[in-house]
């Protein structure tokens, strides 16, 4: 199964810190959360990858071409398609095909899945955004999807608040703090599953998120792959600090491989 990364995205609340690189390109200790999700996938054997490319997308093909070079892979270049393809040879930890397929700097996250429809030509395919990581089971994930046979798998998590909750009597005495709770209720994590056919639910204008999902719940055809541990989305700069601190101390949860 192909794994397809919306990577296309200006991060425009990031902006203000990382203007001069596409948000998929922020590091974390030292790697670009595109490479950590990528490392995610490949730990669990999917290693057949289409980079969906907008803001910069040429500084993304730039930096697989330098990080070959300076790990010395073996590697295939095919520019005879319309998206060209790099493939990873015989390495002893990145055996990846990494496809780049240019859809547009401002095209909605639908329409950059709807632009790369004849790369996708197995029955089913991931997808996830280029700015989250979680310690999500891809193999269970897929199982799941396998299992219940509807067009769709979302991964839904529950994550921290990002404020801390006040215990409130009825005459509005402060009773106790809560700091940072997980949440009571479900989000959406990324860590998609489709089959093939939800290709006909996208438009080259739609937001993912929007349309195309919302028809498919209400048609019964998206099911909830439910992720209870850990997951964070780097959406502010804070969200990158938070992710480097885990990672130079040594707890990073995500780290799988």
């Amino acid at each position: 199964m192909k794994v397809v990364i919306l990577c296309g995205g200006k991060g425009t609340r990031l902006r203000e810190h990382v203007e001069s690189i596409p948000k998929a390109l922020i590091e974390i200790g030292g790697r670009p959360i595109l490479w950590h999700i990528m490392k995610i996938y490949s730990a669990h054997g999917f290693n057949e990858f289409i980079l969906c490319l907008g803001y910069k997308g040429q500084m993304i093909k730039e930096y697989f071409m330098d990080y070959l070079s300076w790990k010395h892979h073996d590697f295939t270049l095919d520019l005879g398609t319309k998206a060209p393809s790099l493939q990873l040879l015989n390495h002893d930890r990145e055996n990846w095909k990494i496809t780049f397929a240019d859809t547009g700097e401002d095209t909605n996250t639908g329409g950059r899945i709807k632009r790369i429809a004849s790369l996708l030509s197995d029955e089913a395919f991931m997808l996830t955004y280029g700015d989250g990581v979680a310690n999500v089971n891809i193999k269970d994930l897929a199982e799941f999807h396998l299992k219940h046979g509807k067009i769709g798998t979302i991964t839904a998590v529950t994550p921290i608040l990002q404020f801390g909750l006040l215990k409130l009597d009825a005459g509005g005495v402060v009773k106790n703090f809560q700091e940072k709770p997980i949440m009571n209720e479900w989000i959406n994590g990324g860590f998609f599953i489709f089959k093939r056919k939800f290709l006909n639910y996208l438009d080259e204008q739609d937001a993912l998120e929007k349309n195309p999902l919302e028809k498919l719940a209400q048609e019964g055809q998206l099911m909830a792959y439910q992720h209870k541990d850990f997951w964070k989305c780097m959406d502010t700069y804070k969200d990158t600090v938070s992710l480097n601190e885990l990672w130079n101390t040594g707890k990073a949860p995500w780290k799988i491989w």
